[in-house]
């Protein structure tokens, strides 16, 4: 009979031990779909960047993740002439640093630079809807479900 009351304690603390070790795999798997959420906000920044110059040295393609309203400084830039190139870079400059800033915040968890950045990124969406791009649209909404996933694992972070 002594032993059975002595492994019951035992069982018990192996059983703690287990759902501790559940506990921070799920930690750890919510904290990867958190940096992974965020990091879309980076791709996002770089490639309006790079449509940017593309369009700024007379290339003729864009990445369909960049920001519509990056593309419509360019086009507006482009018309202006070389003044435009430098203004061009500065306005698109400071709309991808927001979104650098918003991706450094989410990565860490910061659950208003997730919030702020798919509100921003959603009115980008209609922006293209309205212009009728709709393949890029179409790709804002994939990107905004991804961000959203990350947005979801960071209350389980914070929790």
């Amino acid at each position: 009979m002594a032993t059975s009351i002595g492994t019951a304690p035992a069982q018990a603390s192996e059983r703690a031990a287990q759902v501790d070790q559940r506990m921070a795999v799920s930690r750890m798997v919510a904290a990867g779909r958190v940096r992974s959420g965020g990091k879309w906000f980076y791709w996002i920044a770089g490639l309006s960047i790079i449509n940017s110059i593309v369009v700024i040295t007379g290339g003729s393609f864009h990445f369909v993740v960049g920001l519509g309203i990056t593309s419509i400084v360019d086009g507006l830039a482009k018309r202006v002439g070389s003044a435009g190139s430098a203004l061009d870079v500065v306005i698109n400059g400071f709309v991808a640093g927001l979104f650098v800033l918003f991706g450094t915040f989410a990565v860490k968890a910061q659950k208003w630079a997730f919030v702020v950045g798919m509100a921003l990124y959603a009115m980008d969406g209609l922006l293209l809807l309205s212009l009728r791009d709709y393949l890029s649209a179409g790709f804002h909404a994939y990107a905004l479900y991804s961000i959203y996933q990350g947005f979801q694992a960071a209350g389980q972070v914070q929790a």
